[in-house]
């Protein structure tokens, strides 16, 4: 009996080194390696673990995620398990901002699996990136623009987003104006009448308890402020007196004949002239000339007189014709 309970306590021992030889050799195995760049990448709360591919020279590698909180710690299984991919995406029940979160992934070929790879602590409300927001309407005016924008996430209770806007006029050397809101609809003001100017915006949250976490900022976007009425009516005179210029040129330049010819003043051909030019047969010309013949001719006499002559005379007869007067006188 006393020799028999050594080789009892030894044969235990051995079943129990065989055992955890077997357990260990189920659970890791030298012979397949692990993946390697294991990460949980965030993008606006939406989270999943990714990992590079094991390389093998045969078979299929599978993969196994399991996960546990900081308020359970204990291993748990994902909706992962024995998959192809190299990405596990986070279930609802991970989708906690504040929960602090463990992940762990494995390779496995048939009934060979490589050792767990583990992840740092990951919280969402610290460790999310948080993109840009979406710009969805741009209204002009003449001194401002009305600009609505959509958060790129949900906001949950307690938390406040704030939108960092950094605006400029799109010229040489200008410098950069920054206004700060919590609505999705505001406005930028003072700007210049029909000028180009543009904005970036970026979303800083703050949680319940005044963390802060800043996001991205978008990518630029350019709008021009309107003109007024006044500044319009002006433009379309300028437009409009130019084309007229433009206009003349180019007709002195193709019509040169025509214009010189419409500018002349019209000739007007004498009422004798269009008679004869009526009836040719009619001798206008003779008529006119028995008309001046018939027209008497006026006579003129110019009598002058000597100081003491008694008897002193002269007649002097002129003809005169309706466009000319002569005249012959004596002196005694």
């Amino acid at each position: 009996m006393a020799c028999r309970a050594p080789l009892l306590s030894l044969l235990l021992f051995l079943l129990l080194l065989l055992g955890w030889v077997r357990a260990s050799g189920a659970e890791s195995s030298p012979h397949l390696p692990a993946p390697k760049d294991v990460v949980v990448h965030s993008y606006n709360f939406r989270s999943s673990l990714r990992w590079s591919p094991v390389k093998v020279d045969r078979g299929l590698v599978l993969y196994t995620v399991h996960f546990k909180t900081g308020a359970f710690n204990e291993w748990d299984e994902m909706n992962c398990t024995r998959i192809t991919q190299t990405e596990c995406s986070f279930s609802w029940t991970l989708r906690k901002r504040r929960w602090t979160v463990k992940l762990r992934v494995r390779a496995e070929l048939g009934p060979v699996t490589s050792d767990w790879v583990e992840t740092d602590p990951f919280v969402a409300e610290k460790n999310t990136t948080i993109g840009p927001p979406k710009v969805s309407s741009v209204t002009e005016s003449i001194d401002s623009l009305l600009i609505n924008v959509t958060p790129p996430f949900g906001t949950e209770a307690g938390d406040i987003l704030w939108y960092h806007v950094s605006y400029w006029e799109n010229a040489k050397n200008t410098t950069k104006k920054e206004i700060k809101t919590t609505n999705s609809l505001f406005k930028i003001t003072d700007l210049k009448e029909s000028t180009l100017y543009c904005f970036r915006i970026q979303v800083e949250l703050m949680t319940y308890l005044d963390a802060k976490l800043l996001g991205l900022q978008s990518a630029p976007v350019c709008c021009r402020t309107t003109t007024n009425e006044a500044t319009k009516a002006g433009y379309i005179i300028l437009i409009f007196a130019l084309l007229l210029v433009a206009v003349g040129l180019f007709l002195l330049w193709k019509l040169p004949k025509t214009i010189k010819y419409w500018s002349q003043p019209p000739l007007k051909i004498p009422s004798h002239f269009k008679e004869y030019l009526k009836d040719p047969d009619t001798t206008v010309l003779d008529e006119l000339n028995n008309q001046a013949e018939d027209d008497p001719h006026d006579s003129l006499s110019i009598v002058s007189c000597g100081e003491g002559s008694q008897a002193c005379g002269s007649s002097l007869d002129s003809q005169v014709h309706p466009h000319s007067i002569s005249a012959e006188s004596e002196v005694t």
